[in-house]
């Protein structure tokens, strides 16, 4: 075993005696240079490496006979670009809102609550659709919803910590599917017409 082979494994058994896997991906959890890195072995190439949202964890994916020495090397030369992804994650407002307390989550309802029923009025006339009631919900998984048959639409309040474009197209998004209830051709031409940015405004949520 070499030196750098050993101190991936050392480090990574510090924290509980085990090299600890995820279920779901196969990874081995391992410290390089101080730093968790979620490694994953495969069939490829190159060594490829993610920072994920919400808390900024770094996957990594190596060729299955890639030596552990020139991982780490990979990691250290990188550290630097790691630091400025993770900064940006932290900041951003999907890592903000895992974290928010539940005045701030009172405080996002109360910009969107106030927010919502204006553009819906505005945009009601130019798509010819009338909404039902108006909901606001702290989401993680959908940033709105519709029931066509009821026209009760359902707007999630971490809106408020996007750009107002962001929080227009949702509501353009939902008022359409009282137009079409599916994402397909006739929805995306639809929302062409409606509001032709639309695909630029719901890139800033992603």
């Amino acid at each position: 075993m070499t030196s750098a082979s050993l101190a991936l494994r050392t480090c990574a058994l510090a924290s509980g005696g085990a090299v600890r896997s995820a279920s779901s991906t196969g990874a081995q959890l391992v410290c390089i240079s101080g730093m968790d890195v979620w490694l994953t072995r495969k069939r490829i190439k190159n060594l490829h490496m993610r920072i994920k949202p919400p808390d900024g964890h770094i996957e990594i994916s190596a060729p299955l006979r890639m030596p552990a020495a020139r991982i780490e090397a990979f990691v250290e030369e990188k550290a630097a670009w790691i630091a400025r992804q993770q900064d940006a994650i932290a900041k951003a407002p999907l890592s903000v809102a895992e974290s928010a307390s539940a005045e701030e989550q009172a405080a996002w309802k109360a910009v969107v609550s106030a927010c919502v029923p204006p553009l819906v009025a505005a945009w009601e006339p130019l798509m010819g659709v009338r909404a039902g009631t108006l909901v606001y919900r702290n989401m993680k998984s959908r940033w709105g919803s519709c029931q066509p048959a009821t026209g009760r639409i359902c707007i999630n309040t971490r809106l408020a910590l996007y750009p107002p474009e962001c929080l227009e197209y949702v509501v353009v998004h939902e008022l359409c599917h009282l137009l079409e209830r599916g994402h397909g051709p006739r929805f995306r031409a639809l929302m062409d017409t409606f509001m032709p940015d639309w695909r630029a405004r719901r890139a800033k949520l992603r």
